[in-house]
């Protein structure tokens, strides 16, 4: 491997992503072929690509593992660590069988108490993954991609923009308000805002 040392920092970020590919397996994205964990790959890239912590990092690749997979709490903290298990459970909505409205309106309250930024960052490259996929979708399928999705385009724009709204006012120190600042202006080309 062209004689370039594996670090151990390498190490526990490819172990996050092979932990998220065999999680994801066999998921897709909304309405689309592509594979699910494309999107927690990205997020974690996300969060790599603005100077975030390594746990930050691995803590996005592994973000949707306990909502979306057969993935425990106790077996991130046994693999990751304390602070990794503790980042994913804080980004992770708490009952997914609860209506889409009432598991927006959580996440927006915890996102406007919580008092780790980290756990802002990781939500922030969450959004802007999506609203990319989705800019994305409107550019090959037009109004269309909505369809795809729980809620109304109404309030998925009302979801977005309270979220932009609390990354805007959280984040604002370096990584957060540049990764807050990307986010909004893809959510102003998705909501034409």
């Amino acid at each position: 491997m062209n004689g370039r040392l594996i670090t151990r920092r390498d190490e526990v970020l490819l172990e996050a992503i092979e932990f998220a590919v065999e999680r994801h397996h066999g998921q897709w994205r909304k309405g689309t072929k592509v594979p699910y964990v494309l999107h927690p790959l990205n997020v974690g890239y996300l969060l790599l690509q603005h100077g975030c912590p390594e746990e930050v990092a691995v803590a996005g690749f592994l973000h949707d593992t306990l909502e979306d997979t057969v993935t425990t709490v106790e077996e991130l903290r046994e693999r990751f660590g304390e602070r990794v298990a503790w980042l994913v459970q804080q980004v992770t909505e708490p009952d997914k069988s609860q209506p889409w409205e009432v598991r927006k309106r959580h996440t927006v309250e915890h996102l406007r108490r919580v008092q780790d930024e980290d756990v802002l960052l990781i939500a922030c490259a969450d959004k802007l993954d999506n609203l990319q996929m989705i800019r994305e979708g409107m550019r090959t399928h037009g109004v269309e991609v909505w369809e795809r999705f729980k809620a109304p385009l109404p309030a998925q724009r009302w979801y977005y923009t309270t979220l932009m709204e609390i990354f805007q006012q959280r984040l604002t120190r370096e990584p957060g308000a540049t990764l807050a600042a990307r986010t909004m202006e893809v959510a102003r080309q998705v909501f034409g805002e």
